[in-house]
């Protein structure tokens, strides 16, 4: 007997069959020209049964690796091979794309917005149409970030590392970290665990700026998802990720112009020159200190600091409990 033919997929009015790939334009809102502005989708069809998995990038319109890691994973899948769908919103903050900021027009992070509502602001209204059209058909999530705020991340999965299933795609992803990370309120990935859908936050690299390696690892992670789902052929074998519980940033304790020491994974000691903080005149200097054994996560580039910035991210690889603390990135 022949197997049952897989439904088309229809989102924002427009059929996609089986074995197809086709690119969709969500409308959103009209601009003060008169003119019309829609959130762009890529959609992947697979020919055989499967799960969803959405893949999203630019949420933060600033954070372009993500777009280039869809582009690249897109450029992988072939329909009549898949078994599944893959929805990819390369862009979803365009407003902030197109003007190179990380925020909406009315200053609004996206990523504070969610799940958002069908008659609040601008950003609210684009929550909630992602939301609708996009994260409730899938199964899965992958939300990819960078650094913000001129920091730079090491290639880390940020998730519920206490939930079984979403600790297996994180295993799969392989990113060098796994980061246990708390929930914020109107973030994405808050909304997602409420529905009860397993997600996978991406951070790597900085904004504004493409990083290879950031780049590299993020579509292999991706591809590695799809191969768990069993949605693609398996590819290669995953390497370990390392499990983070907590982590720390050393924050400036003077103001100055700090010269960054480190690199992004390197391993440290408690007492380790992390960088030193000089004034412009030469006439003081002090060391940035690694404040427990650890490896480093993130980094900032920006070498003018205030007292209290955040200068170097440290993932505690230590056992004293009194040091647990969970830090993420100060603006995501």
């Amino acid at each position: 007997m022949a197997a049952p033919r897989r439904a088309p997929l229809t989102i924002g009015g427009q059929e996609v069959l089986p074995g197809r790939k086709a690119s969709i334009e969500l409308p959103v809102a009209t601009l003060p020209t008169g003119s019309s502005f829609s959130l762009p989708l890529s959609v992947v069809h697979g020919a055989r049964p499967g799960p969803t998995v959405w893949l999203s990038g630019a949420i933060h319109g600033d954070e372009l690796n993500g777009v280039e890691i869809i582009r690249l994973v897109l450029r992988e899948l072939r329909a009549r091979n898949l078994a599944g769908t893959v929805i990819a919103a390369p862009v979803v903050n365009v407003f902030g794309f197109i003007t190179a900021s990380r925020y909406l027009p009315d200053r609004r992070d996206l990523n504070r917005s969610f799940p958002g509502s069908r008659r609040g602001s601008l950003a609210s209204r684009l929550a909630h149409l992602f939301m609708t059209e996009v994260v409730d058909r899938a199964d899965v999530g992958i939300d990819l970030h960078t650094g913000s705020h001129h920091r730079s991340n090491l290639p880390q999965i940020r998730c519920a590392t206490d939930d079984p299933t979403t600790m297996a795609l994180a295993r799969s992803f392989a990113a060098p970290i796994t980061m246990h990370a708390a929930l914020r309120d109107g973030s994405l990935r808050a909304a997602c665990v409420k529905r009860g859908i397993p997600i996978l936050l991406y951070e790597a690299g900085e904004a504004h700026r493409f990083d290879e390696f950031a780049i590299d690892a993020g579509v292999a992670g991706v591809l590695r998802v799809l191969a768990q789902l069993e949605m693609r052929a398996d590819g290669d074998p995953a390497p370990a990720t390392r499990l983070v519980e907590a982590s720390s940033w050393v924050r400036a304790r003077r103001s100055g112009l700090f010269r960054l020491t480190t690199t992004l994974g390197a391993r440290v000691a408690r007492g380790d020159e992390l960088g030193a903080i000089a004034d412009a005149h030469g006439q003081s200097r002090g060391r940035v200190q690694a404040p427990f054994e650890g490896i480093v996560i993130g980094v900032t580039r920006n070498p003018q600091v205030s007292q209290g910035d955040a200068l170097v991210h440290v993932a505690d690889v230590g056992s004293a409990p009194s040091r647990r603390r969970l830090a993420a990135d100060p603006r995501h």
